[in-house]
């Protein structure tokens, strides 16, 4: 696929020696003292006291030789389109819930979660339901507790809930285990403090993770002129080096733990102060940083892609917004289009209608992942002969496009093809939405035969409601 390129070859040693300066002299802040013994024994330079880490030039160039070599010959993203999975109810884990019927944003609480927990259930049957909202209304070390529990009783695959603080864990897989199901929790993204700074919840987390051997890295979501220099190198040297740092910390821990990670820069509005993951200046920024680290370490790191947008309210510019972001990454990166799964500003709300939205359009993205394929019924020739020179006959109606339109075409059914057409047609299409997601979670019938389940899951919660008081 097209992925442009940003860089060219004599570009690459002055960003690795902003790289290489940028750890040696300022390193990184790390608090967790675990991590800091490790990183002390694997050749950085350790001030305890101030829990700041700095990595020597040497330390740095032999590091990413060695991820250069590992990542030798391992092949790139598909050389063809690949159509994107359709969103769901999943590990959202938004703060707010965009309440479509009154049209605004609340603070997510219970209700809102059985209530999305009941709409994933049945939107895709047979698939896993997730963490998809933050309830306020729960004290917050448990909530992850407390979200297992309603996905345990709503949600006939219930999925692991997210576990922000690593003391969470433990108990969320004794809730698992009353269900038969090993390791049921997720520790989600880690992110910087940026710039440079693995605080201790995220730290921790991370000391957990790369121990039980899970590929980790950063999930990077610098702003250039907050927590970068806002020129455009500037910033890919500072994003570069948390990269390179998380890499190896997570190697000082484990020398055979995965590297991973992602790319999520953002851009800020002077006017404002407002945060933009998806404008055109911060997509400029994550192409740049990938492109360098592939060019420098050999390893592909994904851009966060048309989830985090700028959209405040759920409709149609918001999936075209989306949509425009997703297909902008592969365009630039090569990687798959990203698909939509309802979030909105900044990922911080989740909109049932703009959920059913998204998927329309990944649909529709879809459509530019289907490959040729010659074969005689595919050619129709038959057909061409009957309809010639379409003076008599026309191939709208021919038995030919009656038997294959519907494999053929990309046939929305919330989303006209005609285009936007004023304020009152996008008013109908949100009505007939939220319409959907009414008539979906009506269809809603609640797993049975798990009482003894969740009496056990239960008493977990309520020692941990005990044991992480205060």
């Amino acid at each position: 696929m097209l992925a442009a390129s940003l860089l060219r070859d004599e570009h690459v040693e002055p960003l690795a020696e902003g790289v290489l300066d940028t750890l040696e002299r300022v390193g990184i802040l790390c608090q967790n003292e675990e991590l800091i013994r490790a990183l002390g024994a694997f050749g950085g330079r350790v001030d305890a006291a101030s829990q700041r880490v700095r990595f020597p030039r040497e330390l740095t160039a032999g590091f990413i030789e060695g991820v250069r070599k590992e990542n030798a010959g391992r092949g790139g993203w598909p050389e063809q389109f690949v159509a994107p999975g359709l969103g769901g109810i999943g590990t959202q884990v938004a703060q707010f819930l965009y309440d479509d019927e009154l049209g605004e944003r609340r603070s997510s609480n219970r209700a809102d979660f059985i209530t999305c927990t009941k709409f994933g259930d049945v939107l895709h049957a047979g698939g896993s339901v997730g963490h998809s909202l933050a309830m306020t209304d729960v004290p917050p070390l448990l909530e992850p507790l407390e979200a297992g529990m309603l996905l345990a009783e709503w949600a006939r695959e219930p999925g692991p809930p997210f576990a922000w603080n690593v003391r969470q864990a433990d108990y969320l897989i004794e809730m698992g285990e009353a269900m038969g199901r090993r390791n049921w929790f997720t520790l989600g993204a880690m992110c910087f403090a940026h710039p440079l700074r693995l605080d201790k919840e995220v730290a921790d987390r991370f000391v957990r993770q790369v121990k039980a051997g899970v590929a980790t890295g950063i999930t990077a979501m610098p702003v250039a002129g907050v927590s970068t220099p806002v020129t455009l190198e500037g910033f890919v040297v500072v994003a570069t080096a948390e990269v390179v740092a998380t890499w190896m910390a997570a190697r000082a821990l484990n020398p055979e733990v995965g590297l991973s990670g992602s790319m999520w820069a953002g851009s800020i509005d002077m006017r404002t102060g407002a945060t933009s993951y998806s404008a055109f200046d911060a997509m400029i920024y994550a192409f740049a940083c990938v492109e360098f680290i592939r060019r420098w370490c050999g390893a592909r790191l994904p851009v966060g892609a048309g989830e985090y947008c700028d959209a405040k309210v759920p409709g149609l510019y918001t999936a075209l917004e989306k949509a425009y972001k997703a297909l902008l990454v592969t365009a630039f990166t090569g990687q798959p289009t990203g698909a939509g799964s309802g979030l909105i500003d900044e990922g911080k709300s989740l909109s049932l209608v703009q959920l059913l939205l998204d998927r329309e359009y990944s649909m529709g993205a879809g459509q530019l992942g289907r490959l040729v394929d010659p074969t005689p019924e595919r050619i129709a020739l038959p057909t061409i002969e009957e309809v010639g020179i379409g003076i008599e006959r026309s191939y709208l109606t021919s038995e030919h496009t009656a038997a294959n339109f519907r494999s053929s075409l990309w046939l929305p059914k919330l989303i006209e093809r005609s285009g936007w057409n004023g304020f009152g047609a996008e008013a109908e299409v949100l009505a007939k939405a939220r319409e959907q997601v009414r008539e979906t979670i009506a269809r809603y019938e609640k797993p049975e035969g798990r009482e003894e389940q969740l009496a056990e899951m239960r008493k977990v919660v309520e020692k941990a409601r005990d044991e992480l008081r205060g």
